[in-house]
């Protein structure tokens, strides 16, 4: 297991990104591993969508973990797993998460900063920090060189502040976060000087709308993740499928699918 540690680690090369194609089931996982992934990374809203949960804090930790086992044990490729703000409540519970995480394979993990209870977007910087620091321990006194991806969603929730996100990332980094991730920006300009100012690898979230991979590379970029919209667009090919069979009772949306041959060779 460290020697997938610190292989994944490896990955984060500025300049070199570490691309990442969402998965959220061992299907899903063995589809990216064979198109040529060097990693697999889990979605959170991908998982909790397949086991009939909302995201954001509401999957049940246990269900979380058995669907992470089942992914790794599915691939031969380093698994990070996004594990939302750690599936508990205190510090210690995000340890326990961890620990559980861990014990099923994952080599890296995702801890955002976001707050789901209705109230602030946005944990304070000191508690998110003794939850990272909790992550931190767990993985020490498991002798694991886990990969900690601290995710800042100033962008992506609170408005967008520059210098709060570049505070947010140098804060997390010295509770013992290893690189920082910070959906919602597109702007090049705005990239660059996250890069510029955050002194560790720099994850974006990519797709429509976003600068394809090499120019990203160009701005320094360490790790790229397409996060829950591969989810998106597979759920959306069923209810195309299933707006046309009940509408017009044509097919058409199942168009140029993968055969059953194939995903079936992949499961083997």
């Amino acid at each position: 297991m460290t020697e997938q540690a610190d292989l994944f680690r490896s990955l984060h090369t500025p300049g070199s990104p570490l691309v990442l194609v969402n998965a959220w089931d061992a299907a899903s996982a063995r589809i990216v591993a064979a198109a040529g992934a060097r990693a697999v990374a889990t979605t959170s809203a991908g998982v909790a969508w397949s086991l009939g949960a909302p995201d954001g804090d509401a999957l049940d930790r246990g269900a979380a973990v058995d669907l992470i086992r089942r992914l790794v044990a599915a691939v031969a490729l380093p698994v990070t797993a996004d594990i939302e703000s750690g599936f508990g409540a205190t510090p210690a519970e995000v340890g326990d998460t961890v620990r559980a995480v861990l014990a099923a394979g994952a080599v890296g993990v995702n801890v955002e900063d976001a707050h789901h209870d209705g109230g602030s977007p946005l944990r304070a910087v000191d508690d998110q920090c003794a939850r990272l620091a909790a992550v931190r321990a767990a993985a020490e006194s498991a002798g694991v060189p886990l990969f900690i991806n601290a995710r800042v969603d100033t962008f992506l929730l609170a408005g967008g502040d520059l210098d709060e996100t570049v505070a947010r990332a140098s804060a997390y980094l010295s509770a013992g976060a290893d690189g920082v991730f910070v959906p919602g920006v597109v702007d090049p300009a705005t990239i660059r000087k996250l890069v510029d100012a955050i002194p560790a690898p720099l994850n974006v979230l990519a797709g429509p709308g976003a600068p394809p991979v090499p120019e990203l590379a160009r701005l320094g970029v360490a790790r790229v993740s397409l996060g829950s919209s591969v989810a998106e667009a597979a759920y959306t090919v069923a209810r195309r499928a299933a707006d046309e069979a009940f509408g017009a009772g044509t097919y058409d949306a199942l168009a140029d699918a993968l055969d059953y041959g194939t995903l079936n060779t992949l499961m083997r």
